[in-house]
């Protein structure tokens, strides 16, 4: 409640936030339809080891405007034009901004700052 009140209080824009089960609880749908999502029954990507998101423990925000990068992979594919951080894009989240900030407060960390890959849009409480 802390982090969203600081986001309230700096109008930090969110295209939307709905349940997973707006999306038949499939994350993708979700990331394509650019909607912030926190809890999530499912596993990290190519295991059988549950995510983060799965404990309520993650969040990702605004996934269009802060996709998961990986060499030339962007997920969703619509990220694509977010690639470069360099933009200033309404509902882009940048390394030490207020949501950054907002996050850290509680200990949360930023996939943005991952070595490698990186997922702009996540955060959660242990940092993976």
């Amino acid at each position: 409640i802390s982090v969203f009140r600081k986001l309230y209080a700096a109008r930090f824009k969110f295209r939307q936030i709905r349940l997973i089960d707006a999306f038949g609880a499939s994350d993708r749908a979700s990331m394509r339809a650019d909607n912030t999502s926190a809890f999530n029954g499912r596993y990290v990507s190519g295991t059988t080891r549950w995510s983060m998101h799965a404990y309520g423990l993650a969040i990702d925000i605004n996934p269009v405007e802060n996709p998961y990068v990986s060499g030339s992979y962007v997920s969703p594919a619509s990220g694509a034009p977010y690639v470069d951080r360099s933009r200033r894009a309404m509902g882009m989240i940048h390394a030490g901004d207020v949501v950054v900030r907002a996050f850290r407060s509680i200990g949360w960390k930023w996939g943005g700052y991952w070595s490698g890959a990186k997922d702009y849009q996540h955060f959660s409480s242990n940092g993976g």
